[in-house]
C-alpha cells in the first residue's frame, strides 16, 4: 500500500533557503552570545519523566511527549490504575523518559548536577529544539526552537542591564530597528496587590491587568470585581489605569503610589537603577519601555520582567521575554541560586524579517561551479581541478550522469550556478579548462592556475 507522503500536525520541513534564513538569525543571535561571555551546553532532547513532571505537575502530564518502555521496563505498567480509572498514574507506568518540554528545567537540572564543576556565575546559552504536546494554534508548532541565555549564581541587577543591551545588539544586527523592550518587576506588582487588599489574589489581579490596553479599563475593573477584589483597593489603582510618559516619570509616580510597600518601593528601585545604567550607556535601535502592566511568569519570575516586542508597525506579540528568578534549582535540592535569563522568539523574529525584507541577499551558501559530465574519462581529468578548488573553499559540482548537454545546463540554471566548466578531448589534450560564466555567456579556455585565479 503506497502512503501518502506527509508530516504530523504541529511540525514542519524546511527547504535549503528557509534553513538559510534561520541560519542567518542562529548566527547573529550565537554571535552576540559569545560577545557577552554567554557559553554553550547542551542537554539530551529526552529527560527523566520525574524531572520534568516535577515542574510542571499535572499541567506537564497533559503537555509533555511521553517515550513509551520498551523491552522488560513494560511489565512495569500499572494495569490497576487502568482499572480504577487512573489514567494519568497508568500512562506514567508506561514510561520513564520523556521529550523535554523547554529548555529551563534541563538546564536546572544541569546546573544542580554539575554544580561542583561549574564556575559560579555561570553564563550559558541554549539553542535546541523542544516539542509540546498540546494543540498547536495558528503561528504555533509542536516541535520548535528555543534561544535562551542565562546567568545564573549572582544578584547583581547589572546582569539585567547586560539583557537589554544584549537584546539592543542582536536585534540591531539583525536590522530591525525601532524593537521596544519592555520591563516591569515581579515586586511592584506585589506592592500593588498589596496596596489594594489582594495578596492572596495577585493572579487574578495581574491577569486582569495584563489586559488593560485589550479590554479597557471598565472590563477590566469588571473582572477584578467578579475575582473578589475590593471595590475600595481597585479604586486606588486608578492612576495606574493611565500610567504614561517616561520611565523617569511613571517611576516617580509609582513610588507616590507604594510608598507604603517595602517590597513595591524595592521594585521601583530595582527597574530605577537598570533604566538609569541603560540610559547612560545608550541604545543603538531598541526601546526601553515601563510597561507596570506587565505580568508574565508570576509563578516563577522574582524580580525583573521583560518582554520583548516588534516595532510598532508589526502587530506580531512577543518576539522575546524573561526575567529575575531566585530559586531555579530549588527542585533539585539545589536551593537560593538566583539568576536572570532571557529568550528570542526564533518563529517570530523569522515571520517579522520575511515581512519587512530584512533577510540578506544571496545568503544562501550555493554551489560556485558545475563541472559538466561527457564521460568516465573527462570526468577524472576534472577531479584534480575540482578538488583544488574545494581545497580554497570554492562550493563546486560535478554533473554525476553523462547525459545530454542541455539537461545539465538547465540544473545549472535551476541552481543558479553562476559558472560552468566544460572538458572534451580536445581541453584534455591541451591539459586546459574551458570555463563559462552563466550571466555573460564568455567561454575561455584557461590552465588549471587561470582557473583557480577566476575566484580569487
Amino acid at each position: 500500500m503506497v502512503s501518502k507522503p506527509r508530516i504530523s500536525k504541529g511540525t514542519r520541513d524546511f527547504s535549503p533557503s528557509q534553513l538559510a534564513n534561520r541560519d542567518y538569525i542562529f548566527s547573529t543571535i550565537k554571535s552576540n552570545f559569545k560577545k557577552f561571555g554567554f557559553q554553550p551546553i547542551e542537554t539530551p532532547s529526552f529527560e527523566l519523566s520525574e524531572t520534568l513532571l516535577g515542574k510542571y505537575g499535572e499541567e506537564g502530564d497533559r503537555l509533555i511527549f511521553k517515550i513509551l518502555n520498551s523491552g522488560d521496563k513494560v511489565k512495569k505498567v500499572d494495569l490497576q490504575a487502568l482499572k480504577d480509572g487512573n489514567l494519568a498514574r497508568f500512562s506514567n507506568s508506561l514510561t520513564e523518559k520523556a521529550l523535554r518540554y523547554d529548555l529551563t528545567v534541563p538546564f536546572a537540572r544541569y546546573v544542580a548536577q554539575y554544580q561542583n564543576d561549574i564556575v559560579f556565575p555561570f553564563k550559558r546559552y541554549q539553542i535546541q529544539p523542544v516539542w509540546r504536546a498540546d494543540r498547536p494554534q495558528k503561528g504555533r508548532f509542536q516541535e520548535f526552537f528555543q534561544c535562551d541565555a542565562d546567568v545564573v549564581g549572582s544578584k547583581s541587577l547589572w546582569q539585567e542591564v547586560e539583557f537589554i543591551q544584549l537584546y539592543d545588539a542582536v536585534f540591531s544586527d539583525l536590522k530591525l530597528s525601532g524593537v521596544t523592550i519592555k520591563i516591569n518587576n515581579r515586586k511592584i506588582l506585589a506592592g500593588i496587590a498589596e496596596l489594594i487588599g489582594a495578596q492572596d489574589k495577585l493572579i487574578d489581579f495581574t491577569v486582569a491587568l495584563d489586559k488593560l490596553d485589550k479590554i479597557g479599563e471598565a472590563k477590566v475593573i469588571e473582572e477584578m470585581l467578579n475575582k473578589g477584589i475590593p471595590a475600595e483597593g481597585i479604586s486606588k489603582l486608578k492612576p495606574l489605569f493611565n500610567l504614561n510618559g517616561t520611565i523617569d516619570e511613571q517611576l516617580q509616580l509609582l513610588k507616590g503610589i507604594l510608598n507604603s510597600s517595602v517590597e513595591g518601593v524595592k521594585g521601583v528601585e530595582e527597574i530605577e537603577f537598570i533604566a538609569s545604567s541603560v540610559a547612560y550607556v545608550g541604545l543603538r535601535t531598541a526601546f526601553l519601555q515601563m510597561d507596570v502592566t506587565l505580568a508574565r511568569g508570576l509563578d516563577y519570575y522574582t524580580g525583573a520582567i521583560f518582554e520583548v516586542s516588534a516595532p510598532v508597525s508589526e502587530q506580531m506579540g512577543s518576539i522575546g521575554g524573561g526575567g529575575r528568578y531566585d530559586d531555579l534549582t530549588g527542585i533539585f535540592g539545589l536551593k537560593n541560586v538566583s539568576g536572570v535569563g532571557i529568550s528570542f522568539g526564533l518563529d517570530r523574529i523569522y515571520l517579522v524579517l520575511q515581512k519587512l525584507n530584512l533577510f540578506p541577499l544571496n545568503k544562501t551558501e550555493s554551489t560556485k561551479v558545475l563541472f559538466i559530465n561527457f564521460g568516465n574519462k573527462e570526468s577524472l581529468f576534472c577531479l584534480k581541478a575540482i578538488a583544488l578548488l574545494r581545497s580554497k573553499s570554492i562550493i563546486t559540482e560535478l554533473y554525476p550522469d553523462p547525459v545530454k548537454l542541455k539537461k545539465q545546463m538547465t540544473y545549472c540554471n535551476k541552481r543558479q550556478i553562476p559558472y560552468i566548466v566544460m572538458v572534451g578531448a580536445s581541453e584534455i589534450a591541451q591539459n586546459k579548462y574551458l570555463f563559462k560564466d552563466m550571466t555573460s555567456g564568455e567561454q575561455q579556455l584557461l590552465s588549471l592556475e587561470q582557473l583557480t585565479e577566476k575566484f580569487f
